[in-house]
């Protein structure tokens, strides 16, 4: 196992936390990083007082990967967001090998989509009002649907169950665990092909697929071809902007474009870099997040 450690301002813990959470590290946590000196300052005062501060002035946020080349592809991600300038790698090391899935598979309930439409582990048994359930496994993908992004496309496709059933292909690109488009395949979807760039995510994918009863084409960025009438791609801002004139080129006529990994201020910025193409919309909001749609004229 491979830890990276970052340090932040107060400001920028969350936002650093859920990217990291996003980009498939396996556990994040975070610290003061000026403990144990004449800087360290508490977070809590005296019983029924509200707290001095919501968090440290900086924090060392520390996120576990399996390998190290995954723990400096995440820094070099992170690293170029436009939001990043105050955050700083102190170390990529290696820490003990331990069985994090079993440690923490406790921690993990049933996630609800909709009322109907659950995320299930396998350990556990579905929920009775459950008409639509996947099941995925925590620790064991990127993506599990804990995430808000994950959560907004996840009711965006499960809103549109009746209409999916009529999409003749489907486009997830940068599929990571395959949840979206193992969703769309649950609604009735067919030729799905979710695409990525680490192979471990094509692994991951074509494993829930296939636990899941779908039938999905797991492969790298250059198997998309074509036009689609749905596009899927929870990534994050600066690499949806980067990929934008690509992903708007394979929509059909009246296609669908679904766009995820978009903090609130950031809006604006997607909205410029797909104004060539589609007029983007924020569809839903959670969390300081957003889930961004355009549909290509017809």
């Amino acid at each position: 196992m491979h830890e990276l450690v970052l340090i932040c301002r107060e400001e920028d813990v969350e936002t650093v936390s859920d990217a990291l959470m996003e980009i498939d590290s396996l556990a994040v946590s975070v610290e003061d990083a000026d403990a144990d000196t004449p800087a360290e300052r508490a977070l809590f005062g005296e019983p029924g007082m509200p707290a001095p501060r919501a968090g440290w002035e900086r924090s060392v946020v520390k996120a576990l990967f399996a390998e190290e080349a995954e723990a400096t592809e995440a820094a070099t991600l992170i690293l170029a967001q436009d939001w990043a300038t105050d955050v700083h790698v102190q170390a990529i090391q290696t820490v003990a090998q331990q069985d994090w899935v079993r440690l923490t598979q406790s921690q993990f309930a049933p996630v609800e989509i909709t009322p109907e439409f659950w995320i299930v582990p396998s350990w556990h048994e579905a929920p009775a009002q459950a008409r639509q359930v996947m099941r995925l496994d925590p620790g064991l993908a990127f993506g599990t649907g804990t995430h808000p992004t994950t959560r907004m496309c996840l009711r965006w496709i499960a809103r549109r169950g009746a209409e999916a059933a009529g999409w003749d292909r489907v486009l997830d690109y940068g599929c990571g665990s395959g949840i979206l488009a193992i969703a769309a395949g649950l609604f009735g979807a067919k030729s799905i092909d979710a695409v990525d760039i680490d192979p471990a995510a094509l692994i991951a994918s074509t494993h829930n697929a296939k636990d899941n009863g779908v039938t999905l084409n797991a492969a790298m960025p250059d198997a998309a071809r074509g036009e689609y009438p749905v596009v899927l791609a929870n990534i994050l801002a600066t690499p949806l902007k980067l990929l934008a004139p690509l992903l708007c080129n394979h929509l059909r006529p009246g296609a669908h474009l679904v766009l995820a990994g978009i903090l609130e201020r950031q809006a604006d910025e997607l909205k410029a870099a797909y104004a060539p193409h589609v007029a983007l919309e924020v569809a839903d909001s959670e969390d300081g997040w957003i889930l961004m749609t355009a549909r290509r004229t017809a």
